[in-house]
């Protein structure tokens, strides 16, 4: 049964949309604000995330943007806002599709079909690799020969970064603004410790090999 996350602070929408999944078979979870949202992503594991934009505490952009920094589960956005300037920048920040309020149910049925039809088919990525990592990007944690890292959530995200363009030098600026979400400033070592941290878990998976390389007076890239 899938597991679909509702995020929507009005109760009576809430709780229409929840009986509407359970009827049609699925397994839903109501959030009714955007930090009960994040809070409930991070502890359980769910294949769509239904997400309105208009909520109390954390915005829905917001959300949008948490969960998308550590996950490609679909998410479908739920706006009372149709214009194209809007839902373009939807797309770009990570939405898989958007439904305008207020939306017939049996189309919101056949976005959600179709969200889960991808993920099932194997388009939505679920895991990265690079040399012999595999990035889960469900459980939020790298492996070498099946073995964990026990990444934190930061660590995950930085590496994640790194693997998705491996090619790619990102400057500590580049690191930093992506996964603190806040302006990097010059002589912060934070990032220096974060990649040490993960090559010391790497480490000790394969001692052997150099997965991430500093590039000096650049930054960090994948080790080829």
């Amino acid at each position: 049964m899938h597991k679909i996350l509702v995020v929507e602070d009005d109760t009576h929408i809430n709780n229409m949309l929840c009986d509407l999944l359970q009827q049609n078979g699925y397994e839903p979870t109501a959030a009714y604000s955007g930090t009960e949202a994040v809070l409930n992503f991070k502890l359980g594991a769910y294949d769509l995330v239904l997400l309105d934009l208009m909520l109390p505490g954390k915005s829905g952009e917001a959300v949008l943007s948490d969960i998308r920094a550590v996950s490609d589960v679909p998410m479908i956005a739920v706006t009372a806002v149709s214009d194209k300037e809007t839902t373009v920048s939807l797309l770009k920040s990570g939405a898989d599709d958007y439904i305008s309020k207020p939306f017939d149910n049996d189309e919101l049925l056949a976005r959600i079909e179709v969200q889960l039809r991808r993920k099932q088919a194997g388009l939505i990525q679920d895991h990265i690799t690079f040399k012999d990592i595999i990035l889960n990007l469900d459980q939020f944690d790298a492996s070498v020969n099946n073995k964990g890292a026990g990444l934190s959530k930061r660590e995950f995200e930085i590496l994640k970064l790194l693997m998705s363009h491996p090619k790619k030098v990102f400057t500590k600026n580049n690191l930093y603004e992506s996964v603190w979400q806040d302006e990097f400033m010059g002589d912060d070592n934070t990032i220096n410790v974060h990649i040490s941290k993960i090559r010391a878990k790497l480490a000790k998976l394969k001692p052997d090999e150099e997965y991430i390389q500093t590039v000096w007076g650049i930054g960090f890239k994948m080790h080829e």
